[in-house]
Formats: C-alpha cells, structure tokens, sequence
C-alpha cells in the first residue's frame, strides 16, 4: 500500500472544544466505547476511554459494556476488535486508514504459501487482517513475540509474518531459524542507522528506544527495543531525564503525558524529525464525531472469519499466560 498524501492540521480551541463536547455527547448517547492508539492525533488520544497498542485496546473494550465500539487506529485493528467482540458494532474514523504492513501479506497469498510448505508453523503478528489471523497458527504482538516463537518445539519450522524487521529481531533474541515474509511498515523503515547516530550524539546522556519494526542497524544503536506498551514502562522507571523515541511520533504525546518532568526527542529520519503515518492520521476529531453518529464505517467479517481468527489468539492468550 502506497501511503495517502495528505496536509493534516489540528482545528483551533474552541473548534476542538466543541467538537470534543460533541464526541462525549454521542458516546453517552451511543453507549460507546473510544480507543485509540498510540500513534493517533494528540485531540483523539484526548478524548479516547483508552489508549494503547492494537490488541490491550481489543481486549479493554471486550471488558465493558459498551453497544459500540469505536476504534480510531487502522483497519486490522478494528477487525481485531471484531474478533474479539464480534456482537458489538465496531465503527472507525476513516475506513481508508489501512497499514502498509497489513497489506503486504493477504489471505489468499499465505494460503498458497501454507499449499506448498503444509509443515510451517505460521506465526502472525497481531498486525493483519483478520483472513491472514484465520490461517494462522498462533498470533503474537511485539511485546510477547519471542515467548510465543519460544513455546513451538524445535523440530517444526516456522514461518513469520508478516514484518521481516519483527521476525530478524525476534530471531536473534532466541536463537531460532525462521522463514521470514517480506513485509515491512513503511514509517519504521525510514530511520536509517546514519540518522539515528546523528541524533544520539546530539543528546549522548538519552537512551534510545526503538520499536523492533526499526531496521536491523537501528535496533543495534538502542539502548532498548520494545514494544509501545513497554516503551511507557521503561521510561517512566528509567532514570535519564530525556529519551530519544524511534516510533511513530503520536507515541510522544502518551509517553509526556505519561512520564511528566522528562524530554522525549523525536528520532530523525534523513528528511525530518516528524516521522509521521499517514494512515493513522487519516482520523480526526471531525470523523471521530461522525462515525459515532451515524454509525458508518462499520467493520464486518463473517462469522466463520471470526471463529478461525479468534483460535490462535486465544493460542498466544493461553502461552503468554503459562
């Protein structure tokens, strides 16, 4: 997927004000539920019930009893949201805010895979569609990935999809051999291991953590690579007063708001320091207000996708629990 050209602005105050009076008038009215991830507009991440990664989101709206839904993060997200939930109405902002990664990796081309290899074992990150989770074995997130690749036995091979980044990672933290699919997110592959050096000796004293969705060079210069969930952890139980970020900078806005008295410093790519997903910012406030008002953008999945979908989640659910 090639990622949408846009021109993104935050409105003025009292246009935010308003809308955002708006957003929590329909959600009362909608018996609604607002997630959003961390990568999503400052006003959004504001106005949500929680904030988080793809899947805690899933699992915290599963946990009320909201009628609705609404998801403001990217397609496969909200199909996660499905899965997990598949008698509620789950809606997003845009339906054009897909994932790069996502799509690099469609159902019916891991089915011809899985045809020809019928012995792999297919480990899915968490970011696919949900045709790829159903035919998949086990699901893993970036946070629990080397535990689930850790549980299959030896003897079976595996195949890894769908981000190649992910996978090395995941590979050299346990040793183990594993086909790879050729997948990547766009956003994390920009930072380069020049660019990244650059700004780590212009703030020497600020660990560097990296998403393991970075680039092979870039993992090896952090001082840390996690998971966004751990990335809060780790900066707030760190002792350093500023830390360089190599994720999608709408995690900065968490981690301020989360870790209050330290600096966060976007890291550079070789063309700026805003290193932004166009997807993700496809949501707005405005969008965020008219699709719980209309309830449009709906996410449908048949109920069999759902079914097969939800098994190897259950199956990372069961080990990261073990």
């Amino acid at each position: 997927m090639v990622a949408p050209t846009i021109t993104f602005e935050s409105p003025p105050p009292a246009a935010l004000d308003a809308l955002r009076d708006e957003v929590l008038d329909l959600k009362r009215q909608r018996n609604a539920v607002i997630l959003a991830h961390n990568y999503q507009l400052p006003e959004i991440q504001d106005v949500a019930d929680f904030v988080g990664d793809s899947l805690g989101l899933s699992q915290q709206a599963a946990a009320t009893s909201a009628d609705v839904i609404a998801f403001c993060g990217v397609h496969f997200m909200c199909e996660t949201a499905k899965i997990l939930c598949p008698e509620r109405t789950v809606v997003m902002p845009d339906p054009d805010a897909g994932c790069s990664l996502a799509d690099s990796c469609n159902a019916d081309a891991l089915a011809a895979w899985k045809q020809r290899h019928p012995e792999h074992c297919v480990v899915s990150y968490i970011n696919c569609s949900a045709g790829v989770k159903a035919l998949s074995d086990v699901i893993c997130t970036s946070g629990n990935a080397v535990k689930i690749v850790q549980s299959i036995p030896a003897s079976r091979p595996i195949l890894f999809c769908p981000d190649q980044n992910l996978g090395q990672w995941v590979m050299q933290k346990t040793g183990r051999a594993m086909e790879l699919w050729p997948g990547v997110c766009y956003v994390h592959v920009q930072w380069t291991h020049e660019a990244v050096s650059k700004i780590k000796r212009e703030h020497p004293a600020a660990p560097l953590v990296a998403h393991p969705e970075c680039v092979g060079p870039v993992r090896q210069l952090a001082d840390e690579v996690c998971s966004t969930e751990k990335m809060v952890k780790f900066c707030r139980d760190n002792p350093a007063a500023e830390f360089i970020i190599a994720t999608e900078i709408g995690m900065l806005h968490r981690l301020r708001k989360e870790c209050p008295g330290k600096t966060f410093i976007p890291a550079a790519t070789d063309n700026c320091r805003c290193n932004e997903c166009r997807f993700m910012k496809l949501n707005t406030l405005e969008k965020l207000r008219d699709c719980l008002r209309d309830l449009s953008n709906r996410i449908e999945l048949h109920a069999e996708t759902c079914r097969r979908a939800r098994a190897p989640i259950q199956r990372m659910l069961d080990v990261s629990a073990a």
